[in-house]
């Protein structure tokens, strides 16, 4: 596993994500870390990300599935251009879908875990299955298509 979170190479300019960016102090700071041939985070949710007691807020999952999947994206796409993930910055990718089907209530004060594996990949989209569970219980699956940030958002940063 790489021993430096794949958001930690993001670019300053494009670390304020309220998910993952380093730089939002109010932000979750979701963390992903490549592991072979998948990325993987974990996430401890706290008594405000309540949907109902006990329970975590539906929104919250999709962010970590998002955040994630983008940063699985990433990491492919260094792996794609003959570049170990870690080495330098990674290329910036937003997202164009996300669907996400929540299975299972996911309790609060358990930590997450999230996996993404990449399932096709173009020039400049990335499709990544992505996963979080509790325990042995997985609590959502989705997928997440992942676009390379366009020009006209100062795209092209770290590839």
């Amino acid at each position: 596993m790489t021993s430096v979170a794949i958001q930690d190479l993001y670019p300053d300019e494009f670390s304020y994500c309220y998910g993952c960016g380093r730089l939002n102090l109010h932000g979750l700071h979701i963390r992903s870390f490549w592991d072979g041939s998948e990325a993987v985070a974990t996430f401890m949710p706290g008594p405000h990300h309540v949907a109902v007691p006990g329970y975590v807020y539906g929104g919250l999952i999709a962010s970590l599935l998002d955040c994630h999947g983008i940063a699985t994206a990433a990491a492919v796409a260094e792996q794609a251009a003959g570049r170990q993930v870690g080495q330098g910055p990674v290329p910036r990718y937003v997202t164009a879908a996300l669907q996400v089907n929540y299975l299972a209530p996911t309790p609060v004060g358990t930590v997450l875990e999230i996996r993404g594996q990449p399932k096709e990949m173009s020039a400049r989209k990335v499709r990544v299955a992505v996963s979080l569970s509790a325990g042995d219980t997985v609590c959502a699956r989705g997928e997440v298509v992942a676009v390379q940030m366009p020009e006209s958002m100062g795209g092209g940063h770290g590839t």
